[in-house]
């Protein structure tokens, strides 16, 4: 077994920074108070938990005001579906959804919820190579479409949606427009104000602050009912006395990308494209790559291996201390194929062999260069032993 321990799937979640680490735990240490108190405990609370939103405000270009903090993506996505549409479903309407087939699986799961109450759901279908046309979101939109809910970059393969001309035809039309840009933050340039959505969900970890904190952008003026009720924190919208430290660490993981995230996404980038292009080469042009090959995150591929089982990949890797991931991290370690290449039509054979490589802030060169030998090594192990792999070869 290596010893080498080489770690792949930043998509999955990041390593905390170390400077983020320590935020968290001075907070955690010397600012105990509970924010919403008014004495010399809760003042000093209060003033972390506006610095972390006017960090966070800053990165994607907002007002501190319109941030909520969250307990992650997850939680976010389901205050902006459910927040919109339940009130109307209470009236008694029959609201119209607007999805995509390759979305996060909490907007998913949130989309199906809303259908057993009544709303109304269209799944829209993506390109071969992942990407959505605008005009496919208009042809969908119907007289009674209330909200849209697109991500900005995949969590498998990395492609974007064009969002900013989307926004265009929501607000033309009087339909809300949401987006999960837990997958985009950090990567891109996000600008609220430009990309024209009404509602944007982000979170920590995949931004290099710890699990469990994350935030919900509204736009003022947009309603929102809470999922949460209680001491009415976070100016109504998420009751629960706050995770400040979570909040500080959030804040500054944001401060930190908004100085750094160009040059870092350079140097990413070019990691990413020199391990495409060298494992492509390796294993004798016989990969397939999936997603719109400039249309997206600098950080991601998604690769499937012929002939190959992608769990057995994956084991194999694993044996080798290599982390990669067989699509999304966030369905219970299950692997049943990658339902957003499933959407993207690949064939069944190379959805088996699918695997998601996703580096980040501490992926080294050297730590490329091992990566490919050692998966060029253990993919022509796995061929040498691969029926299907003979037959073609001898065919």
């Amino acid at each position: 077994m290596s010893a080498v321990e080489l770690y792949f799937d930043y998509n999955a979640t990041t390593p905390v920074d170390p400077e983020v680490l320590k935020v968290m735990a001075a907070v955690a240490r010397d600012t105990f108070g509970n924010p919403s108190s008014s004495h010399c405990f809760g003042r000093p609370a209060e003033a972390v938990a506006a610095t972390a939103r006017e960090q966070v405000a800053g990165l994607i270009k907002a007002e501190a005001q319109d941030i909520y903090f969250t307990s992650g993506g997850t939680e976010s996505d389901n205050l902006a579906l459910k927040g919109v549409v339940l009130p109307l479903l209470l009236k008694g309407e029959k609201p119209h959804i607007i999805v995509s087939q390759v979305e996060h699986p909490a907007i998913l799961k949130s989309c199906l919820f809303l259908e057993g109450c009544g709303a109304r759901i269209t799944w829209l279908e993506v390109a071969p190579d992942g990407t959505l046309a605008p005009e496919t979101v208009a042809a969908a939109i119907q007289n009674d479409t209330v909200l849209v809910s697109l991500m900005l970059a995949n969590n498998e393969t990395g492609v974007l949606f064009p969002l900013s001309e989307i926004s265009k035809i929501t607000r033309a039309r009087g339909v809300l427009l949401h987006t999960d840009a837990v997958q985009a933050l950090g990567k891109v340039e996000i600008d609220v104000g430009t990309l024209g959505v009404d509602l944007l969900s982000l979170s920590g970890h995949k931004v290099y602050a710890p699990k469990g904190v994350g935030a919900l952008w509204v736009r003022g003026g947009v309603a929102l009912e809470p999922l949460l009720h209680g001491g009415g924190q976070e100016n109504n919208r998420r009751s629960g006395t706050e995770n400040l430290p979570g909040m500080a660490a959030l804040g500054l993981a944001c401060e930190i990308l908004s100085a750094n995230m160009a040059a870092e996404g350079r140097r990413i980038a070019s990691l990413r494209d020199k391990l495409e292009s060298e494992l492509d080469k390796a294993l004798d042009r016989q990969l397939t790559f999936h997603g719109h090959r400039q249309c997206r995150v600098p950080n991601t591929i998604s690769l499937s291996v012929p002939y190959v089982d992608g769990e057995s990949l994956l084991a194999h890797l694993d044996l080798e201390n290599i982390a990669v991931s067989a699509g999304s991290a966030c369905s219970s370690g299950e692997h049943r194929g990658s339902p957003v290449l499933r959407a993207m039509g690949v064939d069944d054979e190379l959805i088996q062999g699918a695997l998601r490589i996703s580096l980040g802030r501490w992926t080294t060169q050297a730590e490329v260069d091992t990566f490919l030998e050692k998966f060029t090594t253990v993919v022509r192990r796995l061929w040498a032993i691969s029926p299907l792999y003979q037959k073609i070869s001898y065919s």
